[in-house]
């Protein structure tokens, strides 16, 4: 009886340990089928040296190579003679999406290159051509004069799903076709200065090196350039992020046809919604991107867009957070139109906005000085008018200006000294009287939205009176 249990009891062991390895993902096909169409980037810097000087050898921000591996790239020890020509350096990975030689990688791995070698999968290098490289999306399009090259498969990105296994392949410290798997940990994630991609983020091994590999669904479709690592350690410990393949072959079709991209532009400064704010406008839940600003001479401005607007969809899209808002009005054509829905005073309502195209610069704001007589309001807040040197100064066409803050209601919405009040509850404010009376309205124990420009960067705040 003790032989049949034990013998039993091994059976379900090896039916169990059979079923999980059966649920896990295989790998080794994707890997032969895709690698031949994934490249090595590198590029040489010509650098202006004082004869007998060691040339000096700039990686990207966290490329750093440890001692161990300096080899690979050429550079020459302490106290070696430096090479007569500048080396090719290996700086990142790409791979190929046409026959006749077009090539996908990060703009950060050729920004700046006096030269970029691409190197094959059969050991081939040839000179790339830079067709065009985007700083905003991080994106880079080569062309080599070459044909009947292996090429990948592009998948649709918009349908990758958090949790979905994926593979990347890459070049990491200059080992060619190293390959890491993990899985989506988020998708539509905006990381700060990247406003108009919405990154895929993964826990995938990724290391410097393997900045413009593909990163492969399941299907051995791209779905993602590997762009960015977050990490304390300088290595692959850390959050890894991929530009969606959406973005990028939007990106490379206009680099492809003009060299540059150009974006779409609504001309608002928006803000996130908190549970506070979202209770101020009536909300049942945080939602949308709050308008803070309306640029001047933008198609917000023109289509009727205001300032207290919260939208809530773009084209159809659903904007849950402020940073999806421009992740979508980028990728809009300038002069196509666009529906936005907004909730206005409680209502929603839909506008229709012809998108213009995105200024590559912005006008700085000047400095004045202003002394003017405070007077104080309800709020327990000293606050003064709006002299045309402020205005200036702050590019505000009205409001008050906060010159003192007690405790009270003011302090405890977080108003500051030098803070420009422009609405308080849905009312524009152009006067001191104009915002005493705004205030001797208020109710009391709820929640209404102020907005404020505090050095020149307008946002709305929750007040509630005590």
């Amino acid at each position: 009886m003790k032989l049949i249990k034990a013998t039993f009891g091994l059976v379900l062991l090896l039916f169990a340990a059979g079923t999980a390895s059966a649920s896990l993902p295989e790998f080794r096909e994707l890997v032969k089928k895709a690698s031949p169409a994934v490249v090595n980037i590198s590029t040489v810097q010509h650098v202006q040296t004082r004869t007998n000087a060691r040339p000096q050898f700039e990686m990207p921000d966290g490329e750093q190579i440890p001692e161990i591996f300096r080899h690979f790239f050429r550079i020459p020890p302490n106290g070696g003679d430096a090479p007569k020509r500048p080396a090719p350096q290996s700086l990142g990975s790409g791979f190929i999406i046409s026959e006749d030689g077009y090539i996908l990688t990060n703009h950060h791995v050729v920004d700046g290159a006096d030269k970029v070698i691409v190197r094959l999968n059969d050991r081939r290098q040839l000179e790339a051509q830079v067709i065009g490289s985007d700083k905003r999306s991080d994106v880079a399009l080569l062309k080599i004069d070459a044909t009947d090259l292996p090429r990948v498969k592009v998948g649709n990105s918009d349908r990758s799903e958090v949790g979905e296994w994926v593979l990347a392949i890459g070049s990491p410290f200059g080992f060619d076709y190293s390959v890491t798997a993990g899985i989506i940990s988020a998708t539509d994630r905006s990381l700060a200065n990247e406003t108009y991609v919405p990154f895929i983020q993964t826990d995938v091994a990724i290391n410097p090196g393997n900045s413009g590999g593909p990163l492969f669904n399941l299907d051995g479709e791209v779905i993602g350039i590997n762009s960015q690592i977050y990490t304390r350690s300088g290595g692959f410990m850390g959050l890894s992020f991929a530009i969606p393949m959406n973005v990028a072959m939007e990106v490379a079709e206009q680099l492809k046809q003009d060299g540059h991209v150009n974006r779409g532009w609504l001309g608002v400064i928006i803000q996130e919604v908190s549970r506070d704010l979202a209770e101020s406008f009536g909300l049942e839940k945080p939602e949308g991107a709050l308008v803070a600003k309306v640029l001047p001479d933008s198609p917000a401005m023109a289509a009727g867009i205001k300032e207290g607007d919260i939208i809530l969809s773009f084209n159809g899209h659903n904007i849950d957070r402020s940073g999806d808002l421009p992740h979508q009005v980028g990728r809009v054509k300038p002069e196509k139109d666009a529906e936005v829905g907004v909730i206005r005073g409680g209502k929603k309502k839909y506008i229709t906005v012809t998108i213009g195209l995105l200024p590559d610069m912005t006008k700085p704001a000047k400095t004045a000085k202003n002394s003017v007589k405070p007077e104080v309001n309800r709020l327990n807040i000293q606050i003064s008018e709006l002299d045309d040197q402020l205005k200036e100064r702050w590019s505000v066409g009205s409001g008050v200006v906060v010159r003192r803050v007690e405790e009270g209601a003011g302090a405890d919405a977080g108003l500051m000294v030098g803070d420009v009040i422009t609405m308080l509850n849905g009312v524009k404010i152009n006067s001191v009287a104009q915002f005493a009376e705004a205030v001797s309205e208020l109710p009391e124990k709820r929640a209404v939205p102020m907005r404020i420009v505090r050095r020149g960067s307008p946002v709305f705040i929750p007040l509630k009176l005590r």
